[in-house]
């Protein structure tokens, strides 16, 4: 009998060593699925909130927010020391790991413009159900510069008059202590502004394209904060009619010089028939040709104001022009009244004698020298401040890239490379990658009443010699 109770007590004894053992095993499994199940995962979330800030009303501010399983809810609250104001909050109704939160400062915050600076809170919370469900949390803060006024501007001085298809010269002052960019706009076109010769002084050239029928140049002035300020340019215009041509081709034409050039492109090439081959030279690959020049000639590059005079552009001596600038050029074969492919002439054609030598007129960088498709050799010339030259259809380049010209240099030869039957210059000037009339360049009264005097007015103006 007690042989038989000993031998249930220790029985009941191993039981409850199993038991106690099974329950540490599921205690610790509960604890390895707490610590390796994503659910209860323990990493905050990410938020890239800057430090600083400037912010004017109804200005975006974009934060990004990031988490490695799941983002669950936002709060942004704005606070000037005072008064708290909640900008942004809410659920992320599905689990996104990353998002680019947008903040906009209402117009009328209620918020005490005078106190500065103001204090903005971003709280993220991602969705484990770590910390009894509450998840993990991160918080940002930045300190808010508002800034609600925009930037001083005022015209100073600028040319008398523009023609479509020409350019004119622009200076004005701007002034914000934390201005971040200024240019002039001319439809879609953004002209880039330079520093002039005094603080807060900016000029630009700039062009009315030749195929825009409306040109309302507007200086634009924009701060951190995103406060902006329009000042319209009143320049009288004059607007040009550019001539239309219709132009035949010839078999010889179609089938010498063009699928010589076909042979470059590869679309080109694999154009079926004589009249698609040209169609896909004298549109495809001029396309491709001039978003290379316009790509060169886009920048405007610092010039010194103080000794920056430029002279007429006189680039071949002796010379004819045989092709106009904007000429609009509709081709036929054989039927004037079946186009088979139109392009515009951008520059002047000028002829004289063969191989004549081509001078670069003013002082200048190379940008470009080398081989461009229908414009055959080419040198490209950065005469400063968005000014560019253009020679076309060489048949042999002096200079390098890189190179720096004098006035009065040699650059080139004249040819017939490219898209030429003849030996001529192609001369092209740009203004900020748009072309503009040559003319107005080629004449020093021009220069002297539209650029010289311009600059020498606003230096009386701001004091300077």
């Amino acid at each position: 009998m007690r042989r038989n109770y000993r031998y249930g007590r220790r029985r009941k004894s191993r039981t409850g060593l199993w038991l106690f053992f099974l329950l540490i095993l599921a205690i610790g499994a509960g604890a390895g699925y707490l610590y390796l199940s994503p659910k209860f995962e323990r990493i905050p979330p990410r938020v890239d909130l800057p430090s600083k800030l400037y912010w004017g009303p109804g200005k975006v501010i974009h934060v990004y927010l990031e988490d490695n399983q799941g983002l669950g809810s936002y709060e942004a609250i704005l606070s000037d020391g005072k008064k708290r104001l909640v900008v942004a909050s809410g659920r992320f109704p599905s689990p996104v790991k990353t998002t680019d939160l947008a903040i906009t400062l209402p117009v009328d915050s209620g918020l005490d413009t005078k106190k500065k600076p103001w204090k903005l809170t971003v709280t993220v919370r991602d969705r484990s159900l770590w910390n009894l469900g509450r998840g993990n949390g991160t918080t940002a803060q930045s300190t808010v510069r508002v800034d609600t006024r925009p930037p001083e501007v005022q015209l100073i001085s600028y040319s008398p008059s523009i023609v479509r298809g020409g350019s004119a010269l622009v200076i004005f002052k701007a002034k914000d202590p934390n201005l971040k960019k200024v240019d002039i706009q001319v439809g879609k076109k953004r002209f880039e502004a330079l520093p002039y010769r005094a603080k807060d002084y900016w000029a630009a050239l700039i062009a009315w394209p030749f195929r825009q029928e409306k040109f309302q140049p507007r200086i634009v002035a924009i701060d951190i904060a995103g406060n902006q300020r329009t000042v319209k340019i009143p320049l009288k215009k004059i607007y040009k009619e550019y001539r239309i041509s219709r132009i035949g081709l010839s078999d010889r034409f179609l089938e010498g010089k063009i699928a010589e050039l076909a042979q470059e492109d590869a679309n080109a090439s694999g154009a079926q028939g004589k009249l698609a081959r040209f169609k896909a030279v004298n549109e495809g690959m001029r396309q491709v040709n001039e978003k290379l020049i316009h790509d060169k000639t886009a920048k405007a590059t610092p010039v010194d104001f103080s000794r920056w005079r430029p002279r007429a552009f006189y680039p071949l001596k002796s010379a004819k022009r045989v092709a106009d600038f904007g000429d609009e050029r509709h081709y036929y074969y054989r039927d004037k009244n079946r186009e088979v492919s139109r392009s515009y002439h951008l520059g002047y054609d000028l002829a004289s004698v063969r191989h004549a030598t081509i001078v670069s007129s003013n002082p200048a960088t190379v940008v470009y020298a080398g081989y461009n498709g229908i414009y055959g050799n080419m040198p490209i010339l950065d005469h400063g401040l968005g000014l560019y030259t253009l020679y076309g259809h060489c048949s042999q380049i002096l200079v390098n890239e890189g190179e720096h010209v004098a006035a009065g240099q040699p650059i080139a030869k004249t040819g017939k490379t490219g898209l030429a039957l003849g030996d001529h210059l192609h001369f092209g000037i740009l203004v900020q990658g748009v072309e503009v009339l040559p003319m107005d360049w080629m004449k020093q009264n021009w220069i002297n009443s539209h650029i010289i005097r311009v600059m020498e007015r606003a230096d009386r103006i701001i004091g300077k010699r």
